[in-house]
C-alpha cells in the first residue's frame, strides 16, 4: 500500500495538469476567469478607486444623474470639483463608490458560502456514503431541507437572527449543503465498490486513511465545479435578501440594497438600479461561465470530446 499511494498521487497530479491545460484552452474559463479577477481587483482596490466615502450623505446632491458635477470640500478647507460617474442616490451618496464597495460584500459572501457548504457537505456526504447505518438518517434530513426552496429557507433563517454579514452567510450556506451532500454521497457510493478500495480494506487500512487516500481525491474535481455554481448562487441570493430589506443592513453598501433603495425612483432615476444590476449580472454570469468551463475540463468524458 505504501508504494501504491505515491503512484496514485502522481497520476492525480498529472491528470490535474492535463485538466489545467485543457481549461486554459476553454474560452469560457478564460473570459469568466478574467472577469472574476477584475471584480476581485475592484473589491480590493475600492478605497483607491472610489471617489468619496460610500456612506457619506449629502441631501443637497441627491439623485444626481451620471456625469453631473459636484464640489468636494477637503480637510484643509480647499475645494475641488469632481464628477458623479454613476450618479447619486436619494440620500446624495455616490453610487459609483457604493457599487465598488458592494463588490467586497458580494464576493466575500459568495466565497464564504462556497467554502463552508463544500466543506460541510463533503464531511456529511462521505459519512453518509461510506457508512450504511448513517445513510438513511442523513439523507432523509437532507431531503427535508431540499424540499424547502432555498430562498424561502434563507429568508426564514435570516428572520430568526439579527441582520448581519455572518447571519446572511449562515442562512445561505445551510440550503446549499444538501446539494453538496448528495453529490459527494453519489461519488462515495461508486468509489467504495472499486477494486483498489476493496484491496485497501482487506489490507487493514483504517477508515480515516481510506477516505483520505482513495475517496477524497475523487471528489475534488466535482466539488470545484459545484463550488463555483454555489458561489454565483450565493451572490444572487444575497442580493435578493438585501433587496427585500432582510439581508445586510443598509449602512453597509451591497449591490442588493443599493438597488432596493433606488427602486422607488426607478422610472425617473434608473441609474440607481442599472449600475449595481450590471455588476451583479456580470459577476454571476462570469462565475457560471467559469464553472461550465471547469466542468468541461475536469470531466473525462467531455475532455475526450475536446
Amino acid at each position: 500500500m505504501s508504494a501504491q499511494a505515491p503512484s496514485s498521487f502522481v497520476a492525480s497530479a498529472a491528470a490535474g495538469r492535463g485538466a489545467l491545460r485543457l481549461a486554459t484552452r476553454n474560452s469560457g474559463v478564460v473570459i469568466g476567469g478574467l472577469i472574476v479577477l477584475a471584480m476581485i481587483a475592484i473589491a480590493i482596490l475600492a478605497p483607491f478607486l472610489g471617489t468619496v466615502d460610500p456612506t457619506e450623505i449629502n441631501p443637497a446632491l441627491r439623485n444626481k444623474l451620471p456625469g453631473a458635477e459636484r464640489t468636494i470640500r477637503l480637510d484643509d478647507g480647499t475645494t475641488r470639483s469632481s464628477t458623479f460617474i454613476m450618479g447619486s442616490d436619494s440620500l446624495g451618496r455616490d453610487v459609483y463608490s457604493r457599487v465598488l464597495y458592494g463588490a467586497r460584500i458580494s464576493l466575500v459572501i459568495g466565497a464564504s458560502v462556497a467554502l463552508l457548504s463544500v466543506a460541510g457537505g463533503l464531511a456529511i456526504g462521505m459519512i453518509a456514503g461510506y457508512f450504511r447505518w448513517a445513510d438513511a438518517v442523513v439523507m432523509r434530513i437532507m431531503d427535508g431541507l431540499m424540499a424547502i426552496p432555498a430562498i424561502l429557507l434563507a429568508i426564514a433563517l435570516v428572520s430568526l437572527s439579527r441582520a448581519g454579514l455572518l447571519a446572511v452567510i449562515v442562512a445561505i450556506t445551510i440550503p446549499e449543503i444538501p446539494r453538496v451532500v448528495r453529490l459527494v454521497r453519489s461519488i462515495v457510493l461508486s468509489v467504495r465498490e472499486e477494486p483498489y478500495v476493496e484491496a485497501a480494506v482487506t489490507a487493514g487500512t483504517s477508515v480515516p486513511l481510506l477516505l483520505w487516500r482513495h475517496v477524497l481525491p475523487n471528489t475534488i474535481a466535482p466539488l470545484i465545479v459545484q463550488g463555483t455554481f454555489i458561489c454565483a448562487s450565493a451572490i444572487l441570493v444575497e442580493a435578493i435578501l438585501s433587496f427585500l430589506g432582510i439581508g445586510i443592513p443598509t449602512s453597509t453598501p451591497t449591490w442588493g440594497n443599493i438597488m432596493a433603495e433606488g427602486r422607488q425612483f426607478f422610472r425617473i432615476f434608473p441609474h440607481n438600479i442599472f449600475f449595481p444590476g450590471v455588476f451583479l449580472a456580470l459577476t454571476v454570469l462570469a462565475i457560471n461561465m467559469l464553472g461550465d468551463g471547469l466542468r468541461d475540463a475536469l470531466d473525462p468524458k467531455m475532455a475526450k470530446r475536446v
